[in-house]
């Protein structure tokens, strides 16, 4: 974990090296690079790291148990989100469905 992850709110990236990359440059400092075999074990330390907001790779979503997997979607606090990883498949979880998860409601199109 890097320094400062005692921090209570804030944000941390979980991800490959190209991911971390990215966000470093963009002036995130806490910002995890896992390898396969790290990821799953960072990213339960990020869930319990004190942060407001987690965002993981699709890789590491893949990897995590149906246990996991279902407290990370359902988690508010810290909020957990996916992102496509800079190479490789991924799901896209849609506005509405993220919508639905974290606020609790229906997106719906008025005409």
């Amino acid at each position: 974990m890097p320094e400062g992850s005692k921090e209570t709110g804030g944000t941390v990236v979980v991800g490959e090296r190209e991911l971390a990359i990215g966000f470093r440059l963009i002036g995130l400092k806490d910002v995890v690079e896992v390898t396969p075999e790290t990821s799953v074990a960072e990213f339960e330390r990020a869930m319990n790291g004190g942060y407001t907001l987690v965002i993981a790779t699709q890789s590491i979503r893949a990897q995590l148990s149906e246990s996991q997997l279902s407290a990370a979607d359902a988690s508010l606090h810290p909020l957990v989100v996916f992102v496509p990883t800079p190479s490789g498949e991924f799901e896209v979880e849609s506005i509405e469905a993220l919508a639905k998860r974290v606020l609790g409601v229906t997106l719906s199109a008025t005409g």
